[in-house]
């Protein structure tokens, strides 16, 4: 477990609370425990106080230094740090074990650590100390357990047996007997191991809302579930599908505590399987890219860009990569792959951060120490209950703290006494602003800061810092602000409407696909995993398990128009969070941490008051109900009209439906309808002609912005066109090859030997000219047939011959007729065709004919 403090209590406080937990509460003997703390080096000082503090509970042969690897904390290479003191247990006892702390041995463990947050470091590499100083602890709780349970090791507690107890019965491998290293034959009980914590893992952390996926924490958890179903299959001997099987003893052991387990088991079970069931033909394709890859690595090494694509592409672990390859005799460019991989992070952390730095290339966010600079300089966080209040210029507030940027101002913290238009991008921290900061997925207001002599800072984002609301823009020419200055606030309020258009209808949708998809015969339910909310559209993220069907989305759109149609109330009211989380209908994010009261919002005919009055009235379940900070409009007929542009599966279990609302919406409803009435005017239309237009309807449709289910309506349709085409074509084919067999049959009474050689000019339409081959050879009685058919650019010869020619070799026949004009083609003794490319044909024509009479 984890414990913190932000300021009310530091390292004495923190070191005697350790103290008396371990030795008093859990009854641990203090001859076993020892005491490491930060040793210094020179870019950081010795924790001397800590070192001091622990003297007066150990002896100082059992007080330790160490260097910064062990014992001092850095983020990176820049901000909050500070030294940290272990504690270490010796499980044997009696005797000196002070110079096997930090030796990573069995027998002395680390079971508990303190980071003291004191420092923070600068970009020159020198410790500046914070203004307010922070403790972060943690427990090791599997270790401990084993320290109380008396056992070697934390796979022998029984937090662990019961699931190996299950691994066993489900693989039928021999059972786990805690080997390690050279001793675990076959890496069994590695196996073991491997399976019983990854699945607990899992388990948690798709019960959080993370699930497996190609990015982020997302690819972390997939890699962790390919690795366990690596290790069953292929040391434990078990088959596909034993993974999710684990899912059970999981929640049996831990769902007590955490109910969130029990609460979605079957979810659980669901989004294993299918990543289970993926691996298994993931897992065959690697192993044949690997071995291809491997034929073509120089010397013994295996590049580390390959085992980098097959993390990413094919979700091989790099430990199996290395396996496989040591199986070889080779050895993985790990070097290479970590590199590869860290190009990728800070390519990630370099956008995360331009957005942040916003248009003036400066760090513009408050870490710890811009807050804690605001807190010890007394000003309060900003009052932004007036972000509710729309078309008012909010006056009279007042310039609290005036912000350069990270590492801008003398000290190197970033804030300044004034501003002035020369200093560019800046952000001002006001006593109350009307602005809505970025949050719970909705984008920030933008607008302008005024003061009274027509001063102007033109807000571009309002982000909020523990409270403290930053507003990022730049002054007017020649402009100053100064601290103490008054501004007033003026929202560009005809940008924010469509983003409440936008917030509410996403409330709406969170609604209306829970009571669309959801029912008594579907075990799922929909809740909401994400979603953005900007002046142009809506996303909403949300659980769900295979495809919803087009009928499905198409009452999806239909019911969120309706809703708009219905012209619904909206009310939002400041609750109690324990009443609030008594309302039947709720609708609120799975994890998320709400305050103390919280912010409801619903839409209803009925006001939230009337609702806290009797919250289990079945009522409310008609009826979008959700706590909300966002801003909203009044009433659902604000919105105008909804639009589901698209809907996509974006990670195992997780689907995104992006929508537009107000006058998009209207437009792209307005472009559907243009749209359609092409498509039905195309209709009329027939042969060559309907086949172009498809084409360029089919293109224009790839790209045109509309409802998506009147996208998939009209791309139905055009596929019926298609095969309209289609069919015209076969039938056409069929007509023409009539006509010219018919033709050339009435050649074959008056022709002298056994060819008929000849010119029908029918284009140069390879399947045409099958289908004349393939007709003639059945009808044909006695002679071979030797056809030219050309159009601008090129012509075909053909040959074929009734099957009862069998001496006959049409190959050779129009090999040796083209030679001369350089054809090229094939074909087999009973049919032959050759292409000669050639825009002056009528000679070359006439040279084939005759040289084919001569043959």
């Amino acid at each position: 477990f984890f414990g913190r403090s932000f300021g009310d209590y530091f390292k004495k406080e923190a070191i005697e609370f350790a103290w008396s937990c371990l030795t008093e509460e859990f009854g641990l003997d203090p001859e076993r425990l020892y005491a490491t703390y930060f040793g210094g080096d020179q870019s950081s000082p010795c924790d001397d106080e800590a070192r001091e503090i622990w003297l007066r509970f150990l002896p100082a042969e059992r007080v330790l230094p160490f260097d910064a690897k062990d014992n001092f904390w850095e983020m990176g290479a820049t901000g909050p740090c500070g030294p940290c003191t272990e504690i270490h247990y010796d499980r044997i006892g009696n005797r000196d074990a002070s110079k096997l702390v930090n030796a990573d041995l069995p027998d002395v463990i680390e079971i508990w650590n303190n980071v003291f947050i004191q420092y923070n470091r600068e970009s020159d590499g020198s410790l500046r100390s914070l203004p307010a100083q922070h403790i972060d602890t943690g427990m090791g709780f599997e270790r401990l357990t084993s320290i109380l349970q008396n056992v070697d090791s934390n796979y022998d507690t029984d937090i662990f047996m019961p699931l190996f107890a299950k691994i066993q019965s489900i693989t039928g491998a021999e059972g786990y007997t805690g080997r390690v290293g050279d001793a675990d034959v076959g890496f069994k009980d590695t196996a073991y191991r491997v399976v019983a914590d990854h699945i607990r893992t899992l388990c948690f952390a798709i019960a959080d809302g993370a699930v497996p996926s190609n990015d982020g924490r997302g690819y972390v958890l997939r890699r962790v579930l390919r690795r366990a179903v690596r290790y069953g299959r292929q040391n434990l001997g078990a088959e596909l599908g034993f993974f999710q099987q684990l899912v059970p003893i999981v929640v049996e052991l831990f769902g007590v505590t955490y109910k969130e387990l029990k609460d979605q088991e079957e979810f659980l079970t669901r989004i294993i399987a299918e990543e289970e069931t993926s691996f298994g033909q993931t897992l065959d394709k690697g192993l044949l890219k690997f071995n291809d890859l491997a034929e073509k690595s120089e010397g013994k090494v295996f590049s580390g860009i390959d085992a980098h694509f097959l993390y990413t592409t094919m979700g091989f672990p790099v430990d199996l990569t290395e396996l496989m390859a040591e199986e070889r005799g080779m050895t993985v460019d790990k070097a290479g792959f970590h590199a590869k991989m860290q190009e990728e992070f800070e390519l990630s952390k370099e956008a995360h951060k331009a957005k942040m730095m916003g248009s003036g290339g400066k760090d513009m966010t408050l870490e710890a120490e811009q807050t804690s600079y605001l807190i010890n300089t007394s000003v309060t966080p900003t009052d932004d209950a007036p972000k509710y209040v729309w078309n008012q210029i909010l006056e009279g507030c007042t310039v609290k703290a005036l912000y350069l940027g990270r590492g801008l101002s003398a000290d190197g913290i970033g804030f300044a006494e004034s501003v002035s238009a020369d200093d560019g991008v800046v952000g001002v921290v006001l006593d109350q602003t009307s602005f809505y900061a970025e949050a719970g997925g909705q984008v920030n207001d933008t607008g302008t800061l005024i003061a009274p002599n027509d001063t102007t800072l033109d807000v571009e984002n309002v982000q909020s810092f523990g409270g403290f609301v930053l507003h990022t823009g730049r002054l007017s020419a020649g402009a100053k602000i100064s601290v103490g200055d008054k501004l007033n606030c003026s929202v560009n309020y005809t940008r924010r409407q469509p983003i409440a258009a936008n917030h509410t209808m996403t409330h709406e949708l969170n609604f209306v696909l829970q009571d669309t998809l959801v029912n008594e015969q579907s075990s799922q339910s929909v809740d909401q995993k994400g979603s953005l909310v900007d002046d142009l559209k809506l996303r909403f993220d949300f659980s769900w398990s295979g495809a919803i069907s087009r009928d499905q989305l198409a009452t999806i759109e239909s019911t969120v128009r309706d809703r708009i149609q219905k012209a619904i109330p909206v009310y939002s009211y400041v609750a109690p969070l324990k009443n609030a989380k008594e309302i039947s209908s709720l609708r609120a994010v799975f994890g998320e941490v709400y305050p103390d009261p919280v912010r409801v919002v619903s839409i209803a005919p009925h006001s939230i008051e009337s609702i806290l009055a009797n919250p289990q009235d079945a009522t409310w379940k008609e009826y979008s109900i959700e706590f909300c900070g966002g801003t909203h409009l009044n009433n659902t007929s604000e919105a105008k009209d909804f639009c589901l542009l698209n809907e996509e599966g974006i990670a195992k279990g997780i689907r995104r439906i992006t929508a537009v609302t107000g006058n998009l919406a209207i437009e792209a409803t307005k472009r559907g309808d243009q749209f359609a009435k092409k498509v039905t005017e195309a209709g009329e239309k027939q042969g060559l002609h309907l086949e172009s237009e498809v084409k360029l309807l089919n293109e224009e449709l790839k790209s045109l912005s509309i409802s998506y289910v009147t996208k998939n309506s009209l791309a139905d349709v055009l596929t019926g066109y298609s095969k309209k085409v289609v069919q015209w074509k076969k039938q056409q084919v069929t007509a023409m090859t009539n006509k010219i067999v018919k033709h050339l049959l009435d050649l074959e009474p008056s022709t002298t030997g056994d060819k008929i050689i000849t010119r029908f000019d029918f284009g140069a339409d390879g399947k045409m000219a099958k289908s004349v081959m393939t007709s003639y050879a059945k009808k044909g009685k006695k002679a071979a047939l030797l056809v030219t058919a050309g159009n601008q650019g090129k012509f075909m010869v053909l040959a074929c011959c009734p099957k009862s020619m069998k001496s006959m070799d049409c190959k050779t026949w129009v090999s040796q007729s083209v030679e001369s004009c350089g054809g090229k083609g094939g074909g087999k003794k009973d049919s032959a065709l050759f292409t000669v490319l050639a825009q002056d044909q009528e000679e070359l024509i006439q040279g084939v004919l005759e040289k084919a009479r001569s043959v």
